[in-house]
């Protein structure tokens, strides 16, 4: 069985997942929709790599302030973890995800990735952040 770690945003969705030991993340790729609250289909992808991939587990990025407030993005996000759960059936923790984004974007600069490029990984990347944060808590 794998982990899967997911970066919502309001137009995409980054996914990860892990190992079958859990030691690492690896980015899968990101779910694009047109529409902030078109999410069937969005859902109908993660339910096709949970099968994939094995999951049974699902870490959900969890976008606090950095003053450790919950603002409107954490409501879609429990929203969405809700949405999740019964569609799945299976459990989705909710993990900090403050800065993922942040080192993201800087692993990409230090990969040399150009700046107009960026945004096509971003959210991929922040998802492998947050699955690997996740999985080096587990040890």
């Amino acid at each position: 069985m794998r982990i899967m770690g997911l970066d919502f945003g309001s137009r995409t969705v980054g996914v990860a997942v892990s190992d079958p030991l859990f030691l690492t993340a690896q980015g899968v790729e990101i779910i694009r929709r047109k529409s902030p609250d078109k999410l069937r289909q969005t859902l109908a992808r993660i339910e096709e790599l949970i099968t994939e991939y094995e999951v049974d587990r699902i870490v959900l990025g969890y976008p606090k302030n950095m003053n450790n407030t919950e603002g409107e993005r954490c409501e879609k996000t429990q929203a969405f973890q809700a949405m999740l759960e019964r569609r799945t059936g299976l459990p989705v923790i909710l993990w900090d995800e403050r800065l993922t984004t942040v080192l993201a974007d800087r692993a990409m600069m230090e990969g040399g990735i150009r700046r107009e490029n960026r945004r096509d990984y971003v959210d991929k990347l922040a998802a492998v952040f947050i699955l690997q944060n996740y999985l080096d808590a587990l040890q």
